[in-house]
């Protein structure tokens, strides 16, 4: 069972700007076992806003960040979240379209916990989406914020 301490749903932040992609990862998510809310922020701006706003409710326990987004980067938001204390230890999936070199170093160079390049099918999407959903959530052991 994936929930947090204190029973609480497990939070998702999907940082992603293609209305497509998001409704997929969307629908793969719906359809996973655990229990979750995800929110969505459609630019690297949005989901700063979102998570450095949140400082008195619960934060996400999962980051999904595309890399090309508008007005901030997904390298920039990933530099912003690993030098807060209180961001630094939630894991982040970086999950985009770039399989370019330079986009996965500095994605790792910048502490992602890994990197996913989107496929380009539906299926192989939303089995990229449980695959995720499945590790994260199931099988890693996460230093969840207690209540």
């Amino acid at each position: 069972m994936s929930v947090v301490a204190g029973g609480r749903p497990f939070n998702v932040l999907l940082v992603e700007d293609n209305p497509g992609d998001v409704r997929l990862v969307m629908e793969a998510l719906r359809e996973g076992r655990a229990p979750k809310r995800v929110h969505v922020a459609a630019d690297g701006v949005e989901a700063l806003d979102y998570l450095f706003g949140r400082r008195e409710q619960a934060l996400p326990d999962l980051i999904l960040l595309d890399l090309n987004l508008p007005r901030k980067s997904g390298h920039e938001v990933l530099a912003a979240i690993r030098s807060d204390e209180s961001l630094r230890r939630t894991p982040v999936v970086i999950f985009t379209s770039s399989a370019a070199d330079q986009d996965v170093r500095a994605a790792y160079e910048l502490f992602a916990n890994c990197y996913v390049v989107k496929p380009g099918g539906f299926s192989e999407l939303m089995e990229a989406i449980r695959g995720i959903e499945n590790f994260w959530l199931h099988t890693a052991t996460l230093p969840y914020r207690l209540p």
